[in-house]
């Protein structure tokens, strides 16, 4: 393979990875982190820089139309970033010193448990919950467009929703995938925030969170801008369309969509940590 023809084929790959994470709001470091790694032989600390690259990317592709369109809830976002961001310096300071089969089982682990999780629909007494203080008085609730229309809800456990958004920041800088799964499973499960608003702030967050380790992997080397070009354009490419997918899609196939894809790459990479192939 020559490196025109290298460059295209990852080029396909991140368009995918991109339009992925834009649906799901995984920011498609899930994707490329194992794409990179298992099929094109890349080093795995090599693909988490890529990834991060991509991650910025797709933040900047998806968010601004999710933004617009009303789905993304900023207030929530700025609040848990706090937590993601120092999360994430500390996950990009620990990579650096953890075995790349270690990053390969902690990852698969992460993401079976969240396809576990992930398909669980939210219960008709959970779509109207009654205020909760906390989340009142940082004015975090808000609304977001329905087919029926306009649909207004209600923030829960917002203490429990930071502390889970410290150790997405920390899987973000450890394994390279912006933390999207947890951050999605963090406001959809625990924080009882609608799914469609829970991955167009993630989408929203990831940018940040990416940001915040993608320095730590520069300054050691590990950004190859050969690499990290062809994967940044697909992948904002792939964010562009997902974000109009996304607007017209169903929740329940969205759930479906997150499930089956994290649950294959995680099967994957925790097969191939195990094994010591990566």
């Amino acid at each position: 393979m020559n490196t025109l023809e290298f460059t295209a084929l990852v080029g396909a790959g991140s368009f995918v990875a991109g339009l992925l994470g834009a649906l799901t709001g995984l920011g498609g470091g899930v994707v490329l982190v194992p794409l990179l790694a298992l099929f094109f032989k890349v080093d795995i600390r090599y693909a988490i820089g890529a990834s991060l690259v991509s991650v910025i990317a797709t933040s900047s592709g998806a968010a601004a139309a999710y933004v617009k369109e009303g789905f993304s809830n900023i207030r929530i976002g700025m609040f848990l970033e706090i937590a993601t961001t120092i999360g994430a310096l500390a996950g990009a300071f620990l990579a650096t010193r953890i075995p790349t089969t270690a990053i390969a089982i902690v990852f698969g682990v992460m993401l079976l448990y969240s396809a576990y999780f992930s398909r669980k629909p939210r219960l008709p007494n959970e779509r109207n919950l009654p205020p909760n203080p906390l989340a009142t008085r940082l004015k975090m609730n808000g609304s977001f467009p329905e087919a029926g229309g306009i649909r207004h809800y209600n923030v829960q456990n917002v203490p429990a929703g930071f502390s889970l958004m410290f150790g997405a920041g920390t899987l973000s800088g450890l394994l390279g995938i912006g933390s999207g799964a947890v951050k999605v499973l963090a406001m959809d499960q625990a924080m009882k925030i609608p799914f469609k608003v829970s991955t167009t702030t993630s989408n929203f967050m990831i940018g940040v969170t990416a940001a915040a380790s993608a320095g730590v992997y520069l300054s050691r080397g590990y950004v190859d801008p050969g690499l990290a070009m062809p994967v940044m354009l697909g992948v904002l490419a792939g964010s562009f369309l997902g974000s109009r997918i996304l607007v017209e899609t169903e929740t329940k196939w969205l759930r479906i969509i997150f499930s089956v894809v994290i649950a294959v790459l995680g099967l994957q990479m925790l097969y191939h940590g195990l094994t010591g192939k990566i």
